[in-house]
């Protein structure tokens, strides 16, 4: 090894220097014989060491990873088991809906906090199952002995119109009192059927429904009530000749729908006519029902699908504002659509899409 006047004169101080830390180590030493200094100079490499140390690392490193993905697989596997009975409980409250409340979750017997939680929810259905089934039973059954009076009012009403002596005063009260009570029973009719279906059993009596025939005779149906409607039928040229213009539905609903836009056509429109056309794709089948008169605004267009819900040009004309909201209840049974927008000045345009 090669060595300076400075390291001799650290060795002199420190008699011996040992430095493990350089490359190569170095070992040095004064010894002082028969009275003579003699300097002790070493150096080597610890070739043995460094591969000890070098083989340490890696082991640890190593180790590491490997410690690490066996906790993070038995983390994941034991909170996976932890959690399963509430991911079962997740799945069985997600097919809990409106509809079919009386549905139970099953409850394991233990006294764990899964067990609480599925019988407490339980226990929650169950009394809102109680209230929606007293709720829907006060109004089907309210409407349906409001009914019975009501057909026995029109009917005497009608009687009293035909006889021949009415001052034109008394005779116009009469008529007004009449269009009273057609107006009421609408609208018990209407909320009678709002609690009648329910989403989930109405599919089980769908059937092939020619759309085209739901249309003529809900037409006709209205036309009895206003001779002056006219309607123009066409069916879009995009439209296949093969087309046949059938979906699945019911289709005594269905012409409940034409009914009540072809009403609001014939009650609001200016000139009582009612544009319909059909284009059937190969996924949908659109209808839209169009008339002209005064439109909807943009502020009442959010809300126009809403019970009780009129809008502003249905001002000094009576109604219970549920038709459309009966329409659209209708639809969503269907898996359908409705649109209202106006694509022109005073046109009302209601587009039906329906998904074959």
């Amino acid at each position: 090894m090669t060595w300076d006047n400075d390291l001799l004169k650290e060795l002199d101080e420190k008699k011996i220097i040992y430095a493990e830390k350089t490359v190569p180590e170095i070992y040095a030493a004064l010894r002082h014989i028969n009275g003579e200094n003699y300097y002790i100079l070493t150096s080597a490499y610890d070739t043995n060491g460094t591969s000890k140390l070098s083989y340490l690392k890696y082991l640890l490193i190593t180790a590491y990873v490997i410690s690490t993905l066996l906790i993070g697989f038995f983390s994941y596997y034991f909170m996976g088991q932890f959690l399963h009975p509430l991911e079962e409980l997740n799945k069985e409250i997600s097919e809990v809906t409106a509809h079919k409340l009386t549905t139970q979750i099953p409850v394991v017997e233990s006294h764990d906090e899964i067990s609480i939680l599925a019988t407490s929810f339980n226990t929650m259905i169950a009394r809102l199952d109680d209230v929606f089934q007293s709720q829907k039973d006060f109004t089907a059954s309210a409407s349906h002995e409001i009914r019975t009076p009501i057909t026995r009012m029109a009917f005497q009403l009608e009687n009293l119109i035909k006889l021949q002596q009415h001052t034109p005063e008394t005779l116009s009260s009469l008529k007004q009192i009449q269009q009273d009570v057609y107006q009421l029973s609408d609208l018990t009719n209407s909320l009678l059927l709002l609690t009648k279906f329910d989403k989930e059993n109405i599919q089980t009596i769908y059937e092939e429904v020619r759309i085209d025939e739901v249309i003529f005779e809900s037409f006709q149906t209205v036309e009895k009530s206003y001779p002056n409607l006219k309607m123009d039928f066409l069916i879009s040229e995009n439209t296949s000749e093969n087309a046949f213009l059938t979906i699945k539905g019911v289709q005594s609903l269905l012409s409940i729908v034409f009914i009540n836009l072809f009403k609001n056509a014939a009650i609001y429109s200016d000139n009582t006519e009612v544009d319909v056309l059909i284009t059937e794709g190969s996924s949908d089948l659109i209808i839209d029902v169009t008339s002209r008169g005064n439109v909807i605004s943009k502020e009442e267009q959010s809300k126009l699908f809403e019970a009780f819900t009129r809008g502003g040009n249905s001002q000094n004309i009576s109604g219970s504002g549920l038709g459309l909201r009966i329409v659209k209840r209708i639809l969503e049974y269907h898996g359908a659509e409705i649109i209202y927008s106006v694509p022109e000045e005073k046109i009302n345009k209601f587009s039906l899409n329906f998904i074959k």
